[in-house]
């Protein structure tokens, strides 16, 4: 009997260890969920305004930050279905926030850039996270920047 319980009082040690290494697991999940709300906080508001939301905001700051981008190029960095992207994109379009080109290299394909109130709108919205992300790491050093980059860099699965 004194093995037995040895046995069992083992296996209970041995689960409660993952648990609380798990504890922190779940300590980080929730703190990159409420971080990420707080990152997105200030422009929802700004895009919410116009009657756009967070899909458009990933369209212009990729469209903003590769200028000329073929539709495809976009759905790849995106990983949308043109289907997801359509009505969004036809939206910032409608509301001149997005301008569309043919390539001169292929007239089958469309290229994306923003406009000057895209481009606008855009730096309004990416200046917000950049200085809340300064903020954070002025505050707690290069060291911590680069770490959070390389956390962030070994979950972007691409």
């Amino acid at each position: 009997n004194y093995f037995v319980i040895v046995e069992k009082n083992a296996m209970a040690t041995s689960k409660k260890a993952p648990q609380q290494e798990d504890l922190l697991l779940h300590q980080a999940i929730e703190q990159f969920y409420f971080g990420y709300r707080t990152f997105t906080e200030l422009p929802d508001k700004l895009l919410a305004q116009r009657g756009l939301g967070r899909v458009h905001h990933r369209i212009l700051y990729f469209v903003g930050h590769n200028p000329d981008i073929a539709i495809n190029a976009l759905l790849g960095i995106l990983k949308i279905s043109k289907q997801a992207l359509n009505a969004p994109l036809k939206q910032l379009v409608k509301m001149e926030l997005i301008t569309v080109t043919t390539a001169e290299y292929d007239q089958r394909v469309r290229q994306l850039s923003l406009s000057p109130a895209g481009k606008k709108l855009e730096s309004q919205l990416t200046d917000t996270q950049i200085q809340l992300l300064r903020q954070v790491f002025q505050q707690l050093g290069k060291e911590t920047e680069t770490a959070w980059l390389h956390v962030m860099q070994c979950l972007n699965k691409d």
